[in-house]
């Protein structure tokens, strides 16, 4: 694999780790299954590219498409908690609605931002080529986004977060509003899914409509990754857990395209996508009972000794 390839994978692999921690942020903490990012990954894109292209101030594009994220997740928290609809459904209808809003923002399908003012263009006369600018600010942002998710999970209102996730029942017992929680957290999700929208349009050059077909994919793939690799002893490696299994889910899927053993193109990224998710679904659960019985074992010669 060429350089080129190499920090490409890496620069996407980054972005997408802001997807990482808003599906951990949903499934993980909050237990909330939410397919609303396949819609709010485009719509990060097409209100930050919309804006750019109207002439407005990058930074100002990107922050307006974090809120309309927010704004996404508290639609599908809202038809979960005030109307009683399944979570997993409420996540589609939203889904399936922001295809057409998406669409209304820009107008068009797709949109060209190749020759505006990005969030990248101040930074563009440092004398660093794109090639390793664009990984070099991913990171810097996910970096900084992954540290303040980890000093909100461990401050109060994170907590009552995490225990609305893993016992509402308990956690209502104890005085916790679930139902607030729930909206926060659904809001701050999607917000940080549409900002790596925003970013990986910005950072390409274009947002499309249909950019965020398989992103719920990705996302998962991120997180169980990282917790098969670093594990889930503290909130810290969980979170950076996230990012490092973006990157190197997208260093995987790379790996397989470019490798001219396996005969495969472009055109094969969601057959790529799909098997090496299903093994990341697999080794861990494989391991398990290997874990098991080494430690029976383990406890037997205890035993007999």
């Amino acid at each position: 694999m060429s350089l080129v390839a190499f920090l490409g994978a890496i620069e996407i692999g980054l972005v997408f780790g802001l997807v990482g921690l808003g599906v951990f942020l949903s499934f993980r903490v909050l237990n909330f299954p939410d397919l609303t990012v396949d819609g709010s990954f485009p719509l990060g894109a097409a209100v930050s590219g919309t804006i750019i292209v109207a002439g407005g101030d990058a930074y100002l594009a990107t922050a307006v498409a974090i809120l309309a994220g927010c704004l996404a997740g508290l639609v599908t928290a809202a038809l979960n908690l005030r109307f009683r609809i399944l979570h997993l459904l409420a996540s589609i209808l939203t889904m399936i609605a922001l295809y057409s809003i998406n669409l209304r923002i820009m107008g068009k399908p797709n949109l060209a931002i190749l020759n505006e003012a990005t969030v990248l263009t101040p930074f563009q006369g440092l004398g660093l080529s794109n090639l390793f600018l664009r990984p070099l600010y991913a990171g810097v942002v996910t970096l900084i986004v992954a540290l303040l998710l980890v000093r909100f999970l461990a401050s109060d209102r994170g907590l009552a977060m995490r225990a609305t996730g893993a016992n509402p029942r308990m956690a209502r017992a104890q005085g916790i509003d679930t139902a607030a929680m729930t909206y926060l957290g659904m809001a701050i999700s999607n917000g940080l899914v549409a900002l790596s929208g925003a970013l990986f349009a910005q950072m390409n050059g274009f947002a499309d409509v249909a950019l965020g077909t398989g992103t719920i994919v990705v996302g998962l793939a991120a997180v169980i990754v990282g917790e098969a690799i670093i594990g889930t002893r503290s909130v810290m490696l969980w979170v950076m857990g996230c990012v490092l299994g973006s990157v190197i889910y997208r260093i995987a899927v790379a790996l397989a395209l470019n490798s001219s053993a396996l005969g495969l193109n472009a055109s094969d990224l969601n057959l790529v996508t799909a098997v090496l998710v299903a093994i990341a679904l697999i080794l861990p659960g494989a391991r398990n009972p290997l874990r098991t019985l080494l430690a029976k074992r383990g406890a037997s010669g205890k035993g007999a000794s």
